[in-house]
């Protein structure tokens, strides 16, 4: 239930940053959009055994599209259901919150942007039951690195990626996405996705996404595809993300 009311969270959030967005379109001009230093961020992820929403924002004071120094800050929740080996093959439901301050530097070159990150990670789980071997249990607080790369090899098409990796359990996800400009709209094309917790759980993902979709301010991406994790349990996920310049 908590998931349940993240993911609603996350829409209501995206629901308010649209109406926000329009009228900011109606105030900005595209040049001065260019130099926004604010990216707002939400979105939600669910599969059959779980599902998390998240938001946060980040702040680049030399412009989102220039050189320099980031600042990222953000938060997620919600549950999943994973098998245990130590409890005999029985089924555990977890819960999850976290947050991260994680302090980087953009690099930009022509149509390539690389940020890295690397600062504070916070975790709390809660298992029901609890898992003896589970290595993430409870509050936790450790390292994270990460990085965002968007890469527009021409003015059809587009490759970007994201990898972190936290000491805590340790866990890691990386994305990595490609696309063709779809009547000037939006890019669309395959993506395939990673993600561990602990030595518990591992997920693999492939599918394909809808990506940099503008509405007025708001930019939208979305994907949909089939995941098989480490309890050898196979089904469809899917995905929503937006964010807002100012």
């Amino acid at each position: 239930m908590r998931s349940v009311g993240g993911i609603a969270a996350a829409i209501a959030l995206a629901a308010a940053m649209s109406i926000e967005a329009r009228q900011a379109t109606a105030e900005t001009a595209p040049d001065d959009r260019a130099q926004a230093r604010l990216l707002f961020f939400a979105g939600t992820d669910v599969w059959r055994h779980g599902g998390f929403a998240h938001s946060g924002a980040q702040w680049s004071p030399n412009g989102l599209d220039r050189d320099g120094f980031a600042l990222k800050v953000m938060f997620n929740g919600g549950s999943y259901r994973y098998v245990s080996g130590a409890l005999g093959n029985a089924e555990v439901r977890g819960r999850q919150f976290a947050g991260a301050i994680l302090p980087g530097w953009r690099i930009v070159s022509g149509s390539q942007v690389l940020t890295l990150f690397a600062g504070l990670d916070l975790q709390d789980h809660r298992l029901s039951p609890d898992d003896p071997a589970a290595g993430l249990r409870g509050r936790h607080v450790g390292a994270r690195v990460a990085l965002e790369l968007w890469y527009a090899p021409t003015a059809a098409t587009m490759l970007a990626a994201d990898a972190s990796v936290s000491n805590l359990g340790p866990s890691y996800s990386a994305r990595i996405s490609a696309g063709l400009r779809l009547f000037d709209r939006c890019y669309v094309g395959p993506e395939v996705q990673g993600f561990a917790a602990d030595d518990n759980y591992r997920q693999l993902r492939a599918g394909l996404h809808v990506s940099a979709l503008r509405i007025h301010a708001v930019e939208w991406a979305a994907g949909l595809g089939w995941a098989t994790d480490s309890d050898h349990r196979a089904n469809l996920y899917a995905r929503l993300g937006m964010n807002l310049r100012r």
